[in-house]
């Protein structure tokens, strides 16, 4: 067997629905998919049950984090109409602060820019904002990052003319770093149609022409994230389907398959996975390593996975390339299809060891 052998991975952007929502994921099940997916760092939203926005809250939600995960996580604090001045102070304990200015999956959607522009202005400028929005709230919130000097990094980049926001905002000196998911990469409008409720997600899946200028603008997307967000078969299939697909175990065999496509390159793979996530948000260096058998071939069974959702978009796709081990701080934490470390066994990157 050939074997690849890569970093730890980071995934920046995912929801372990822990606390409030164990149902479709808690800690335990959601860093077993980390580790399954070479994934040995997670950071994760804050629109849980209660919300991540005070100090209270972040303190349940780390108790969560420490009993359950298994790999390395960071938690995000989430913006709300009145806590700017607040969660500011205690920037330093989390991941950073997530801002969602669209409609998504839980009640933390800042509908007023006055709010958008207290926290931005409060937020420690050393400490990344996260940005959930879309379309024309991208381009207005970018306008007051850029008068304001802050630096901001988008999250899920889903069509052209976001890219373009993003890029001239750039050219007016503005510290913006993004990101882009694999679902969006790898699926369009047309498989949306093909899923049905199962193709609900937020930002949507776009056009097949704004996927192609995901890719034809890949130099300049910092990191690629799962937004690992799961839900139950059964939620997906009711007739109002939440938005949010699970992603952590598909994500590198998808990203592989584009290697083995020449799309990609196992540089960009580690870059935006690895490198990249660890400089913009300033993660401390990890002992992690994962090995690959790259030519592995194997067929997604969403019911097999370690994820508590039982299913995933790419039910029944051909994938090429398969995590085989995963080793942090000299142990083995997954080795052959099983999970080895224990619940609990993961560390707050924002704290000291």
């Amino acid at each position: 067997m050939t074997t690849l052998r890569l970093p730890g991975l980071v995934d920046v952007h995912t929801h372990m629905r822990d606390p409030g929502q164990t149902h479709k994921e808690d800690w335990a099940s959601g860093t077993a998919a980390a580790l399954a997916g070479g994934f040995t760092t997670v950071l994760a939203m804050p629109n849980t049950e209660p919300p991540v926005v005070d100090r209270p809250s972040l303190d349940g939600a780390v108790a969560a984090a420490s009993r359950g995960a298994r790999c390395d996580y960071g938690l995000y604090l989430g913006a709300s109409e009145g806590n700017a001045e607040e969660v500011a102070v205690i920037a330093g304990d989390v991941a950073g602060l997530k801002m969602y200015l669209d409609s998504t999956f839980g009640e933390l959607r800042l509908p007023d820019p006055d709010s958008w522009w207290r926290h931005l202005e409060a937020w420690p400028d050393d400490r990344p904002v996260a940005l959930h929005a879309e379309g024309a709230t991208l381009a207005a919130v970018l306008l007051m990052a850029t008068m304001l000097e802050r630096p901001v990094h988008v999250c899920h980049l889903a069509t052209e003319d976001e890219v373009v926001s993003v890029l001239r905002a750039r050219e007016r000196g503005l510290a913006v770093t993004c990101e882009v998911t694999p679902h969006h990469l790898f699926l369009d409008q047309t498989d949306a149609e093909r899923l049905g409720g199962l193709g609900s997600v937020r930002p949507p899946l776009a056009s097949p022409s704004d996927r192609k200028a995901l890719w034809r603008h890949l130099d300049d997307i910092d990191c690629f994230a799962t937004d690992h967000a799961p839900h139950t078969l059964d939620e997906k299939l009711s007739a109002a389907p939440p938005p949010g697909f699970p992603g952590l175990e598909t994500a590198l065999p998808l990203l592989l398959g584009a290697v083995h496509d020449g799309l990609l390159t196992i540089d960009d793979v580690v870059a935006r996975l690895h490198d990249n996530p660890r400089r913009i948000f300033r993660l401390p260096e990890q002992d992690a390593k994962v090995e690959v058998d790259p030519d592995a071939g194997w067929t997604v069974d969403g019911a097999d996975q370690q994820t508590r959702a039982g299913w995933t978009p790419f039910d029944g796709r051909m994938m090429r390339g398969r995590v085989a081990r995963v080793t942090v701080r000299g142990e083995d934490v997954f080795r052959d299809g099983e999970v080895l470390a224990a619940p609990g066994s993961g560390r707050n990157v924002r704290e000291e060891h």
